[in-house]
């Protein structure tokens, strides 16, 4: 899946004190590679080895369908048939239309700065998987802009069309979320009151440790090495999503470049701003938000959460200073 994003150390600190769980004797863990990152689903309350092996293969299969499902470069998915489909209208799942609505309405409050249909643009940077970045020719740039328009992606029922038949959709900054979310759903219909899904770096804390004492998360210090953090929070039924600079990025004749692109240029987005941390309810919004607050900068992205029920953000810029909204959860 393309322009996803691997921002939070969203390991639990000190794992050893998670032994002594509900119903099992101590914790589950599953890993495995999907959607362009690791993934890893942890289960501290499930009842008996059968049991949990059930609901982790069943949690597996939900990551591989959706991915299946909303993947750019996986042929024969929604978001493929839609980009494939040279203007014509498409049939997609209700998943499908259900992340497509929530990632258009991040589209207008941003104005744009957050586009649905940058795949046209981020297509010629090479950040996916496997590839090697590289900075694209001006002209195929500017070219590639002309098609990026969230508007031109029409929602009839179950029907979607691109009304630019060179346009082209890509709904990275906010899928991962939306399957974190799934996954919960799912757990919690299983009646696990205790588990951690970590998507590559969206994390979703479902409930409290075994005991009731709230998760351990640490929040990814930008440039640093792998586990260096920069703050530590303590989450209970939550989700925490990061976006930063510093995540997919390289250097070519001695400039800097990520991949945070700014869809009036056609090159990354340049301000203050190192990393992005949001602390919400929903996985689906936190991973937009992300992003979202990222473009509007640190000004607008206060104001936006500031009006935002049980939502809070952490921006931490590039000179390294953590600035936050008033009930983000720092030590």
């Amino acid at each position: 899946m393309n322009h996803i994003r691997q921002t939070l150390t969203a390991a639990l600190l000190g794992a050893a004190l998670l032994m002594g769980c509900g119903r099992n004797a101590s914790p589950v863990t599953r890993t495995g590679f999907y959607l362009d990152t690791a993934v890893q689903i942890t289960l501290y309350d499930t009842d008996g080895e059968a049991a949990c092996d059930e609901t982790m293969d069943a949690c597996f299969e939900l990551i591989d369908g959706y991915e299946k499902m909303f993947s750019a470069t996986v042929e024969g998915s929604d978001i493929w048939n839609i980009n494939h489909a040279k203007g014509q209208p498409v049939a997609v799942s209700d998943d499908t239309v259900r992340l497509l609505q929530t990632a258009l309405r991040y589209c207008e409050l941003s104005d744009g700065r957050v586009d649905l249909t940058v795949l046209p643009l981020s297509e010629l940077w090479h950040f996916g998987s496997g590839d090697t970045p590289r900075v694209p020719d001006r002209d195929a740039a500017a070219n590639a802009l002309a098609h990026i328009d969230y508007r031109a992606v029409r929602i009839d029922g179950n029907t979607v069309t691109l009304t630019d038949p060179a346009a082209a959709i890509d709904p990275g900054f906010i899928a991962k979320g939306y399957i974190a979310d799934r996954l919960r759903d799912y757990l919690l219909s299983r009646e696990i009151g205790s588990a951690c899904v970590n998507l590559g770096g969206n994390l979703v804390a479902i409930g409290t440790k075994p005991g009731g004492a709230p998760y351990r998360i640490g929040i990814q210090k930008p440039f640093a090495d792998e586990g260096e953090t920069v703050a530590v929070i303590d989450v209970t039924d939550a989700s925490v999503v990061s976006s930063g600079i510093y995540e997919r990025c390289f250097y070519e004749g001695g400039k800097f470049y990520h991949h945070l692109l700014d869809t009036a240029t056609g090159y990354p987005a340049d301000n203050e701003i190192a990393g992005v941390t949001i602390l919400a309810p929903s996985s689906t919004e936190a991973d937009a938000l992300s992003t979202t607050c990222y473009f509007l900068g640190i000004d607008e992205g206060l104001a936006l959460i500031e009006t935002l029920e049980n939502t809070e953000v952490l921006f931490v810029t590039k000179d390294g200073e953590l600035i936050c909204s008033e009930g983000f959860p720092l030590p």
